[in-house]
């Protein structure tokens, strides 16, 4: 379920401000909070989707969601945490309670995503793609919950690591230092595979 609305980008500044005079219009009006569905909603199903790896589970979390942050939206104060990154925190809490209740292996269902354009005319490429495509994902499920979380913030959702900060409540040096020791754990868990990838020694998206 991804679905990409093309929308015009104003100034962030004007973004920001509109979007802060939306929430509050949305503390006494319904409506309001509708117009930050719409602008959320599919972000945070595709976040708890490759959290849980479950459509109909990401249906109702995602549902849950949006019901905790309307019931709670009369204490949000921004305090240096965007309303999105408020929403990923209240999902996040969520999905490790499902996981909790449930005993459930974490796994991210990156296959989706690994399926890029193939060349059927050229199938040995494909045929190696495959199985380092598999080998990658077998190594991501065997990382800790928390390692997940941040591939699926930077690589799917596209986000900054001040961003990723304030939704796993960490600095963004120390979100820096994480992402180097997941890549670091990735690339020792595929060369035990018999693959070989370099690690960047610095992460240059910020």
């Amino acid at each position: 379920m991804k679905h990409r609305r093309a929308r015009a980008k104003g100034s962030p500044v004007v973004e920001k401000a509109s979007e802060q005079a939306l929430i509050e219009r949305a503390k006494e009006d319904p409506a309001a909070f509708g117009i930050l569905y719409e602008r959320y909603v599919d972000k945070i199903y595709n976040y708890v989707y490759y959290r849980t790896g479950s459509r109909h589970d990401a249906e109702d979390l995602t549902a849950r969601t949006f019901y905790q942050a309307l019931a709670n939206i009369g204490r949000y104060e921004q305090r240096g945490m965007p309303f999105s990154a408020w929403l990923y925190r209240i999902a996040h809490n969520l999905v490790a309670n499902w996981h909790r209740d449930r005993s459930r292996r974490k796994l991210i269902p990156l296959d989706e995503l690994a399926m890029a354009s193939q060349d059927e005319d050229n199938p040995e490429p494909l045929a190696e793609a495959e199985e380092e495509r598999k080998a990658l994902l077998e190594a991501i499920r065997h990382l800790p919950p928390e390692r997940q979380q941040l591939l699926i913030l930077k690589f799917v959702e596209g986000m900054p690591n001040a961003e990723i900060g304030r939704i796993m409540g960490r600095s963004e040096g120390a979100i820096k230092s994480l992402y180097y020791r997941t890549l670091i754990a990735l690339r020792e868990d595929l060369e035990e595979r018999g693959f070989h990838y370099r690690v960047k020694e610095k992460d240059e998206r910020g």
